[in-house]
């Protein structure tokens, strides 16, 4: 490997061995650094349900050479809908089309099996498991990371990669709430069940609830559902499934099906939060990146997305800058804009798609179905272009 331009081989230290966490690793020691990851996590176990790599982020993959492997662990959706409850269409948008057309993938797949492609090129024996960054200090020269072990690493960068709870941005900003967005979700992974089109992803809207199926290969589908509820909310054991039966089981098929085909202790709820954007994530020999830095709803599916852009671009600026404040400064100034805007565009789509007044609904719908599908494509193309 090799520095890709003029800047000192560095050693990066990163809290957080999820997506972006391992996807700056890899494309930092690509470009000729080393690195070493800290996950409080034990071990790297086959959790979580599903994502879809959208095409902005498989350009910036492609930066770093591993949008080919991302897509051969997925599969590739050929068009998606928002659907009403009895499965009428509001809109529709060609995604095998789109793909053709800028010649880029998007790729819906299981997280384990993203983070399993981004560990074995990101190198395991890079990651130090069962270890938390729970403080920092600073110089001129160096970082001084403190781990939940009590030891400590020196490093030349620190990069907060540890999600919405990051404690690297506590240290860093000092802490602040969390702001919920008014609606729960519950999220599984169900074997392929008749009704379920291979390549069709949907997200159906109802009365402040809504259900998405998403394809991912491999003979498993992931879906995933919201809900208002207040925040802290916890179905009683033996009980999710049944809920959900009960709010989306009338709802067209294949939902139904895929709710009964999902394994009770599988569905995983989880409150939706984000928080307000920021106007700085970095400070000296520190920064930010994905959730850490702009977490967002879910509703764009963007969240991941753009960790994996604030990695390829984090890495190119710190290969490319002398100065490590300056790499931070560049990086924050070049992904900042298009973050904080994604942030408030997936919080206001979520406060429109979780409507609960019949009026409400009726015009939201009405409005969603009057879009042009070339407006909407448009609005694709011009989140691929600007990519990075």
């Amino acid at each position: 490997m090799s520095i890709v331009t003029g800047s000192t081989p560095r050693h990066i230290l990163i809290a957080g061995a999820g997506i972006g966490g391992l996807t700056l690793a890899w494309a930092l020691r690509r470009a000729g650094h080393t690195v070493t990851v800290f996950e409080r996590a034990d071990a790297l176990r086959w959790v979580g349900a599903g994502i879809i790599v959208q095409m902005n982020a498989a350009v910036a993959l492609r930066r770093i050479g591993l949008s080919d492997a991302v897509a051969a662990a997925g599969a590739s959706p050929t068009d998606s809908a928002i659907l009403r409850p009895s499965g009428a269409a509001i809109t529709r948008l060609p995604i095998q089309r789109l793909q053709q057309e800028l010649g880029i993938p998007m790729t819906c797949l299981h997280r384990a099996r993203l983070q399993g492609v981004l560990l074995e090129h990101a190198g395991a024996e890079h990651v130090r498991l069962g270890l938390a960054v729970t403080g920092f200090r600073t110089d001129d020269h160096q970082v001084t990371v403190t781990l939940s072990d009590g030891s400590t690493v020196t490093g030349d960068v620190l990069v907060g990669a540890d999600g919405l709870r990051s404690a690297v941005r506590s240290g860093l900003l000092g802490d602040a709430p969390l702001r919920y967005s008014g609606y729960t979700s519950w999220r599984g992974i169900s074997p392929e069940v008749p009704g379920a089109r291979p390549g069709h992803v949907s997200e159906t809207w109802g009365r402040g609830a809504r259900f998405g199926v998403v394809p991912i290969g491999f003979g498993q589908v992931y879906w995933y559902a919201t809900l208002n509820a207040p925040p802290g909310g916890h179905d009683a054991p033996g009980t999710t499934r049944a809920r959900l039966q009960e709010v989306f089981g009338g709802w067209h098929a294949p939902i139904a099906d895929l709710l009964a085909s999902t394994p009770e202790d599988a569905i995983v709820r989880t409150d939706i939060h984000d928080r307000p954007p920021l106007h700085r994530w970095s400070h000296g020999r520190v920064t930010l990146l994905g959730d850490a830095a702009h977490p967002m709803t879910p509703n764009l599916g963007q969240g991941g997305c753009q960790a994996i852009e604030d990695a390829v671009v984090l890495s190119e600026c710190l290969s490319t800058e002398a100065d490590v404040t300056r790499a931070l400064v560049t990086y924050e100034q070049r992904r900042r804009e298009r973050a904080n805007q994604l942030v408030l565009r997936s919080w206001r789509l979520g406060q429109l798609a979780q409507m609960e007044s019949p009026t409400g609904r009726f015009l939201r719908d009405s409005l969603f179905r009057l879009v042009p599908a070339g407006l909407a494509a448009r609005g694709v193309r011009d989140l691929v272009r600007s990519a990075g």
